[in-house]
């Protein structure tokens, strides 16, 4: 599939913000089933970029602002050509295996989540990674009020509800308690009911013995398809959000997130 991506995210200040930094990891990478054809990230502000990869393999832009802002808008145009490769995933690997055992503030291992993950320990470890993204996106209802970027894959699992970065914060946690490696992706997903969506998309991939790493959508009870540009990946959200930042000042902060990612139209020449 083709898939065009359109990714625009606007802060806003209450006052001018001095020395603003922003982590962008909005560029994905090539890897089998994924060919990136064009991509674009650009600032409305003045400033300076260092482009390098981080521990993770992402490829992470960092942008300095020349000048105190109070407002910045990021845009990201682009086009990917994905496969479907019935959710196995074969990317560069710059780090063992085992890194993606450790837990993170928020995907710390907590009693309902073991008990989660106990459900499934004795099934063979793809069928009850199948059945647990079943489980999630059945018993898990999809909330845009109820969490933040900071809620926890315990907290959300209590109250049942949230948006797909908790999902894949749950099942990570969950995953790792049954022994297998496990990682949170950030991206996104060419939808056919709407157009556009007011965050990109995130997803889990577990490392399945003698298959490889293998990616899960619990928020939509799916393997990842040819609809899924991956972008970025890491521990948990922190690790793998599009954009982060630092500055001084600045007072309140407001953000707006506008994406569109839909399957481009293949033009045909008479």
């Amino acid at each position: 599939m083709r898939i065009e991506v359109n990714h625009r995210t606007t802060y806003r200040y209450d006052a001018p913000a001095a020395g603003l930094v922003q982590a962008l990891r909005l560029s994905p990478g090539p890897h089998e089933g994924q060919h990136i054809a064009e991509w674009r990230v650009e600032t409305d502000a003045d400033g300076g970029y260092r482009e390098r990869r981080d521990v993770f393999g992402n490829r992470l832009c960092l942008f300095y602002a020349e000048r105190p802002l109070s407002e910045i808008t990021v845009t990201v145009t682009g086009l990917a050509i994905v496969s479907d490769t019935a959710g196995v995933v074969r990317a560069p690997e710059p780090l063992p295996p085992g890194i993606f055992l450790r837990s993170t503030d928020l995907t710390a291992p907590s009693a309902p989540i073991a008990e989660l993950a106990g459900r499934f320990a004795d099934l063979p470890p793809l069928a009850g990674l199948h059945a647990l993204c079943g489980h999630l996106h059945e018993t898990l209802r999809f909330d845009p009020d109820a969490t933040d970027a900071t809620t926890a894959a315990a907290d959300a699992l209590i109250a049942g509800r949230g948006v797909c970065q908790d999902f894949s914060h749950i099942f990570v946690a969950a995953a790792r308690l049954l022994d297998l490696p496990a990682r949170y992706v950030s991206g996104h997903l060419a939808r056919t009911e709407q157009r556009q969506q007011d965050a990109a998309h995130a997803w889990a991939e577990v490392l399945v013995p003698d298959l490889g790493w293998v990616a899960f959508d619990p928020a939509n009870g799916l393997c990842a398809t040819d609809a899924y540009v991956r972008v970025a990946v890491g521990l948990d959200y922190l690790d793998a959000a599009p954009i982060r930042g630092s500055r001084r000042g600045g007072g309140a902060e407001t953000m707006t997130v506008a994406v569109k990612a839909r399957a481009a139209q293949i033009q045909s020449q008479e």
